[in-house]
């Protein structure tokens, strides 16, 4: 608790701490609306379920590009104008009502914002910190963020439970976006308290290389099967069982609340079983997983099947932290952290790009061939994953790649 204290402080990193936190109950609470929002208010079928995605991740796909007209500009400079452009995107989403159009324009504006303050507050996190505390400011930038994402999440439920009086009322929507708003506008306010500060966004690089081949092939896996869960999972709960927005944001809340002690088991897991282990192990949770969301609704009677889908749903979650272990597996083949670092980037964008594509095929296939196709799909890309980790060399102990 000493350190905790002695990080968070007052000043310049408090106030950082302060914006961090409040940008977390932000995107729990716009996280906590958005899939009921889209189906219940917009009517937006399968389809265009996945062109939003789309647009929505779009910005991820483009960073590096986005970083680039950033180059001289100092980290707390970009973090202020990354919450600047979120704010602008939520505070049009209020003006959207029921216009299509506006909605995922200003939700793409969101997003942008979103995606550029990823890597900055990272590396601002970094350069704050005292020397020596450079790993217990990252961590507590996490935790803090985790945190507010979900008080944001379970913020939802009690909007909703109090002013909603029925399945596309807009009145419990506007009041979480105007809390949304309020969320943001007081971070914002917190970072402009900021003092200018020297150095600049470290620039990730692409970086290819034939050594890295099975982890460029397992990122193209991963990015399809997160997307088709992160896109459509929510959407089989509410299209086809009919889940509320209470129900979708408590269900995040949980599975939020449950990651914060899961993933640092997950990563000792790893460090005791091998990446390779865990990677094939993901895989095949997730084959399993897959079945289920897709033909749940035919093989168990209706009541008991949306509890199965309902506990697939906490479960792919969880399961979704093992993509953990390809970062390992890269930090034990990689010769020096420079080519790590690029290595994983060119990863992230790889895997941006198959989410893009991917969500509009997944709507598309839901729509013209049926869930059971879509989901198949991912049981599909569930066992490539696992083929291209069975041929990855098993860890020896003390092997790395680094020097």
């Amino acid at each position: 608790m000493k350190k905790i204290r002695e990080l968070a402080g007052v000043g310049n990193y408090g106030y950082f701490l302060a914006a961090m936190l409040l940008f977390g109950v932000a995107g729990g609470l716009l996280r906590g609306i958005q899939d009921n929002y889209l189906a219940e208010v917009l009517r937006f079928e399968p389809f265009m379920r996945g062109v939003v995605e789309f647009f929505r991740e779009l910005p991820g796909l483009l960073l590096l590009l986005i970083l680039a007209l950033f180059y001289r500009t100092p980290e707390n400079r970009i973090l202020k104008y990354a919450l600047l452009i979120s704010l602008a995107g939520v505070i049009g989403l209020m003006t959207a009502g029921t216009n299509r159009l506006i909605f995922v324009l200003f939700l793409t504006l969101w997003s942008t914002g979103e995606h550029i303050l990823m890597p900055v507050r990272q590396s601002y996190a970094v350069h704050a910190a005292e020397q020596g505390k450079e790993g217990a400011s990252l961590g507590m930038v996490s935790s803090l963020g985790s945190i507010g994402q979900v008080g944001g999440f379970f913020i939802v439920p009690l909007v909703f439970l109090i002013f909603s009086r029925g399945d596309g009322d807009l009145k419990a929507f506007r009041i979480v976006i105007f809390l949304l708003i309020l969320a943001l506008a007081a971070a914002l306010l917190f970072s402009l308290r900021l003092k200018e500060q020297k150095g600049h966004v470290k620039r990730q690089r692409l970086f290819f290389s034939k050594r890295y081949s099975k982890y460029y092939f397992l990122q193209i896996f991963y990015g399809g099967r997160k997307q088709i869960f992160l896109t459509f999972a929510p959407y089989v709960l509410i299209l086809k069982y009919g889940a509320s927005t209470e129900l979708i944001a408590s269900l995040l809340g949980v599975c939020s609340v449950i990651n914060i002690f899961f993933i640092p088991l997950i990563g000792r897991i790893i460090d005791r079983m091998g990446y390779k282990t865990v990677m094939v192990l993901d895989t095949v949770f997730l084959f399993f997983v897959c079945l289920l969301y897709g033909f749940a609704h035919r093989i168990f009677p209706a009541g008991t099947a949306f509890y199965v889908v309902v506990g697939t749903f906490i479960l792919d979650t969880l399961i979704s932290n093992a993509s953990m272990a390809t970062s390992v597996y890269v930090s034990r083949i990689s010769p020096d952290r420079e080519e790590m670092t690029s290595t994983i980037s060119t990863g992230i964008s790889i895997n941006h790009l198959i989410s893009v594509a991917i969500a509009l095929a997944g709507g598309a296939i839901w729509e013209s061939l049926g869930i059971e196709l879509l989901f198949i799909l991912a049981a599909v890309m569930a066992v490539c994953n696992s083929l291209f980790a069975l041929t990855i060399p098993s860890e020896k102990a003390g092997e790395t790649g680094r020097k």
